[in-house]
């Protein structure tokens, strides 16, 4: 923060619109499905022609209904779609098909982590609404003039608005990453954010420290990373800030961020409520949910994110640090509790998941449920660790060869000469080989430099290919050192 920042504080608030993962659109039949051939995915209903009537798609609601759910927000009986009047190429109605007064949900929160005092970290949800998206203006396909895709137009959305409990850019990160979290948990939608299907509005004010009226807000459009927001919310920040210390007022106006340069400019005025002209959508009938609907969906969350990893601290002992990265997706968390209970060793299991396997996994491109090492293998693996048959660096190479053959951890180990040696006597050859090989560091060592105790211990390791058993390797080396 600069000088002209630090007498303001920063109220954030953000709208994330997220796609729900159906296979047609919200009110017709149209495809849903991203990459296809521009506006290949239309119809009369979401092209707005005359006669076309709307009728609503029954899983966008399950989904929507869902995700509010996971969101911990009450779901109401009835809701009201309505129309939302504004003028753009890529709305061919000219207006959207939203939810205004009567929104699906209402009343959410998101815990995004600790207060300073060490208590929950809260953010409110005002509201959860389904809405239709709009099609795309593309404007650096062609030379001179915007073209439009309307493969988007009628995509189902739900909205969800928070309170404007956000404080800094780094909460608003944090909120960003627990919802798109929820929502790939409760399973309604890919969140992917460089395709779109996850977005950001972030609507932002300054006021002096220690106000408690909100200032004047502005609207960051439509932003598609999660550094995008933080960055787009520093940087507007500062700007409002230092219109205020000049003494001047800010606009309250629609932004647009710049990644590339680094900037957020200025995009038209901002609407409010009555620019839009909502009314409520006269080819809908209100959208009415039986109670044991809205129970049923209730019952059949997942283990949420929050829950798991108060499961796995209490279950397993791990780390928040490990607890957290286990908990990033359902998938991960699946695969660690799969090894895990077929090993018998949680740490180890971490251990692992978070080492070797996602960096084998990360470097194939691989989702982790198509690595080609099965939790049975990896348990099995684990198992000889664990037992003292091999060691760690030879369960590594181990693991690399599973990689490419599915065969017993056990025979490869056999086979490659890599089951852990105990023997004194072959020990003491390794040790007198290396001590042979470096006899400066030797020499020190033997002197009493007993930081080289661990340069000698990695040759040894080095030279048995693995197999050497590090702790008797380190028990004999130290006793080859004079006491005092």
């Amino acid at each position: 923060m600069s000088a002209v920042t630090d007498g303001y504080e920063m109220v954030i608030g953000l709208e994330i619109h997220c796609q729900l993962k159906t296979r047609t659109k919200l009110f017709s039949a149209a495809s849903a499905n991203f990459g296809d051939a521009p506006n290949a995915n239309t119809d009369a209903v979401c092209l707005g022609l005359p006669g076309a009537l709307p009728v609503c798609n029954k899983h966008a609601i399950e989904l929507a209904t869902r995700a509010a759910l996971g969101l911990e927000c009450t779901v109401h009986p009835v809701s009201v779609f309505a129309r939302k009047h504004y003028f753009y190429p890529d709305l061919p109605k000219g207006y959207q098909i939203s939810q205004f007064d009567r929104p699906l949900a209402t009343g959410g929160r998101v815990v995004v982590g600790a207060n300073a005092d060490g208590s929950a970290r809260v953010i409110g949800i005002t509201r959860v609404h389904v809405e239709e998206d709009a099609g795309k203006s593309v404007h650096d396909r062609f030379a001179g003039v915007s073209a439009i895709d309307l493969n988007r137009a009628g995509t189902p959305l739900i909205e969800i608005v928070s309170e404007p409990d956000l404080r800094s850019s780094a909460d608003a990160g944090a909120y960003v990453r627990a919802v798109k979290q929820i929502i790939e948990y409760t399973d309604v939608s890919d969140a992917n954010m460089e395709e779109g299907s996850l977005r950001v509005d972030v609507n932002i004010s300054a006021r002096p420290r220690g106000s408690t009226t909100f200032g004047t807000r502005t609207e960051i459009k439509n932003l598609n990373s999660i550094s995008g927001v933080e960055r787009s919310i520093e940087i507007e920040f500062a700007r409002q800030c230092g219109v205020l210390a000049a003494g001047g007022e800010v606009e309250q106006r629609t932004m647009l961020w710049d990644g590339v340069r680094n900037e957020v400019r200025p995009a038209r005025s901002k609407e409010g409520s009555p620019d839009y002209r909502y009314f409520p959508e006269p080819d809908l009938p209100p959208l009415v949910l039986e109670p044991a609907f809205i129970e049923a969906h209730r019952a059949a969350l997942p283990e949420l994110p929050a829950a798991k990893r108060a499961r796995f601290a209490s279950q397993y002992g791990l780390s928040a640090a490990d607890i957290e990265q286990l908990t990033v997706t359902t998938t991960l968390a699946d695969r660690f509790e799969a090894v895990s209970k077929a090993s018998g060793d949680a740490k180890r299991a971490a251990n692992w998941i978070l080492g070797v396997v996602l960096a084998s996994v990360n470097a194939r491109g691989l989702d982790i449920t198509s690595h080609p090492v099965s939790v049975e293998r990896l348990a099995a693996l684990i198992g000889l660790e664990v037992q003292g048959a091999v060691s760690n660096t030879a369960a590594k190479q181990i693991f690399a060869i599973l990689e490419q053959e599915d065969a017993e951890p056990s025979l490869i180990a056999e086979r490659e000469g890599l089951l852990q040696v105990s023997d004194d006597s072959a020990l003491e050859r390794w040790i007198d080989e290396v001590m042979a090989e470096m006899p400066a560091e030797a020499a020190r060592f033997l002197a009493g430099e007993k930081k080289l105790q661990g340069v000698l211990v990695g040759a040894v390791m080095k030279k048995s290919k693995g197999s050497a058993d590090p702790k008797k390797v380190n028990q004999l080396l130290g006793q080859r050192v004079a006491p005092g």
